[in-house]
């Protein structure tokens, strides 16, 4: 294939799973190398960025407001002068800019474009411009249902469903009875020390993450003679003090506030995985992949999670045992106490890698430029 100019489009380059599935797909650009640009907002992922070899261009496209449009003859000034070949949006406004961008572009000038589902957002007009991509990809067999189900008029020979992937180096397979891990975070956090057993529930700090269902499950399993600790990490962030606030009267409500930690975001989130007994993924709405079911199994931590969505997808085909229907605490509960006391049987190999969606995602490239 020849040199490609890639840009992507996206908010802003904070944190999450757009943002990382971005700064993989442009380390594996320039690896093979193409020039990867990226247009957002900024922020702390930028230097990341930066360092792999691709560029950034910052533009606050993903701001809702009418000045938002002047980016429109910004975006179309950048495509035309680096010659851009592939124009990749992965989210809705930066998507629209992107779109409008293109249209007063000429045909021989304009370069293809591409879209990609990440999340299973409110059905509509605005959210269908996600499904206007000559490609589009789709990050679960869950998202595609999703998106055939509501926009049925979609052509579905554009549809590609690339799962996101689990960098196996980073998340190397820790041994159960391992506890230098456990030791470590310890370390940090005195108060995860000990021998009990640690479920771990990894999410940013909003009510859809079903904080509350974890605090439920360690009085439910308290209850039941079986005391455990639990770990909500990444919830404590700026501007969510209140919903902390919230967790931490619902823990002292249940009598469990002594066996509940909650943290900021890390960046030894690997090492976290491998100081649990168990990870839970408890998000009251589906979620349109999971990647922390994949980052936890990787590592040889058995996951519990709501049986609805990509995590629902992703457990059904790893550690069925590990699924549970939405909403029943109870069970949930039960087989939380089985998965700590019998060690389930987990995949020795995870299929869906960092390095099978950065490859299917360039060929989803190749496929449109010859």
């Amino acid at each position: 294939m020849r040199r490609l100019t890639v840009v992507q489009l996206l908010p802003a380059l904070h944190s999450g799973g757009v943002e990382r599935s971005t700064l993989e797909i442009a380390r594996a650009l320039v690896a093979a190398g193409h020039r990867a640009i990226v247009v957002s907002a900024g922020g702390r992922l930028v230097p990341s960025l930066l360092e792999s070899g691709a560029e950034h261009l910052s533009l606050d496209i993903g701001r809702k407001s009418l000045l938002t449009l002047r980016h429109v003859a910004s975006l179309r000034r950048l495509f035309s002068e680096t010659g851009a070949d592939i124009v990749h949006a992965r989210s809705r406004l930066p998507a629209w800019l992107g779109w409008y961008a293109l249209r007063g572009m000429g045909g021989q000038q304009r370069p293809h474009w591409v879209t990609t589902m990440h999340g299973l957002n409110s059905p509509g007009r605005y959210s269908g411009i996600m499904t206007s991509g000559e490609r589009v990809i789709c990050v679960s067999q869950t998202v595609r249902d999703y998106l055939l189900q509501h926009y049925p008029a979609t052509d579905s020979d554009k549809l590609r469903v690339i799962p996101r992937g689990v960098d196996s180096r980073q998340f190397a397979r820790v041994r159960r009875d391992d506890r230098r891990a456990r030791l470590a975070v310890a370390q940090v956090h005195p108060a995860l020390g000990g021998s009990l057993p640690l479920l771990l529930l990894p999410g940013r700090g909003t009510r859809l993450k079903g904080h509350a269902h974890a605090i439920q499950l360690l009085a439910d399993l308290r209850q039941a003679g079986q005391h455990a600790l639990l770990w909500l990490l990444g919830t404590r962030e700026p501007g969510r003090e209140a919903y902390v606030g919230e967790l931490e009267q619902l823990a002292e409500r249940m009598g469990v506030a002594g066996q509940v930690l909650i943290t900021e975001p890390t960046s030894r989130i690997a090492e976290a995985y491998a100081a649990s007994d168990l990870v839970l993924q408890l998000s009251d709405k589906p979620e349109a992949f999971g990647r922390t079911v994949l980052e936890a199994l990787s590592v040889g931590r058995p996951v519990l999670g709501w049986d609805h969505g990509g995590v629902g997808e992703l457990l059904a085909q790893l550690q069925p045992s590990g699924a549970v229907r939405h909403g029943q605490s109870a069970l949930l509960a039960q087989r939380a106490g089985e998965l700590l006391h019998n060690a389930p049987l987990l995949p020795q190999r995870i299929p869906f890698t960092l390095q099978a969606m950065q490859r299917a995602t360039l060929d989803a490239y190749a496929e449109l430029v010859g």
